[in-house]
């Protein structure tokens, strides 16, 4: 390295000792959606949503809580499961994702991840992993994930093993408590916990390239406790419709993204 270069690295590195450093870009903050209501379907108020995904016409709800954590396959018109399983009574059930003819889905503190035959419900596999266990989505080649803080992770499917990471951020700022994700046409779609707003995240550099409001999609009426919140996200590519619901809430959404006034 270079005198000259070794003098503007001294002054550099004396700018972070005064006023600290940042290795997050100072973009602008992200833009920011409305939305529309298209479509409400029934959901049932006793699903406690940490997964949820929209495949072949149905809804996959993967519902946390011990003793009451399951996997659904549910029917839109009428919001009952058509197919079912529940976890061992000792587990709280996470985010779920499908991957090929599997379904996977993991859990909070367990350390353990289920995989389904997608059509039977009928265990294949499980994986462990450290850490705890929030949101699940898939792109064209690994299966990503969430777990509480402000980082990304993306997995190998065949063994679940973190091969890269992205941590979130509105220009210089981290979004932390992500939770469910819905991968969208390129984008990582993340209810972040106890705010009802959306990130759309860039899964090359964690950039946040733009919010969706949904304050006021579900009366505080409606829900059951403080714990109802936003948490469900589920994108039907075949006809572009975007869905979202909450914890225990009693409807599924379709929401159409307009601009916010």
């Amino acid at each position: 390295m270079r005198s000259g270069s070794l003098l503007a690295l001294a002054g550099v590195l004396s700018a972070c000792v005064l006023t600290g450093c940042n290795p997050l870009p100072a973009r602008a903050a992200a833009p920011t959606y409305g939305y529309q209501v298209v479509q409400r379907f029934p959901h049932s108020t006793q699903s406690y949503t940490e997964g949820f995904f929209f495949l072949d016409g149905l809804f996959y709800e993967g519902t946390g809580m011990e003793g009451q954590s399951a996997l659904m396959a549910i029917a839109p018109s009428t919001g009952q499961p058509i197919q079912k399983r529940d976890l061992p009574q000792q587990y709280f059930g996470e985010g779920i994702v499908d991957w090929g003819a599997n379904i996977y889905e993991w859990t909070w503190k367990s350390h353990v991840c289920f995989v389904y035959d997608r059509f039977s419900f009928r265990p294949v596999k499980q994986f462990t992993y450290t850490g705890e266990g929030w949101g699940m989505t898939h792109d064209k080649a690994s299966i990503i994930t969430s777990d509480g803080t402000s980082t990304l992770r993306f997995r190998n499917p065949a063994t679940f093993a973190e091969t890269r990471h992205i941590v979130a951020h509105d220009g210089p700022k981290k979004i932390e408590m992500l939770n469910e994700l819905e991968f969208v046409k390129g984008e990582i779609y993340a209810n972040v916990w106890h705010d009802d707003r959306i990130a759309r995240i860039s899964p090359k550099d964690g950039a946040v390239l733009g919010w969706i409001d949904l304050h006021g999609i579900l009366p505080d009426s409606q829900r059951v406790n403080a714990e109802s919140v936003l948490n469900g996200i589920a994108y039907d590519a075949q006809h572009d419709r975007l869905f979202v619901t909450g914890k225990q809430w009693p409807a599924i959404f379709e929401i159409k993204l307009v601009p916010k006034k």
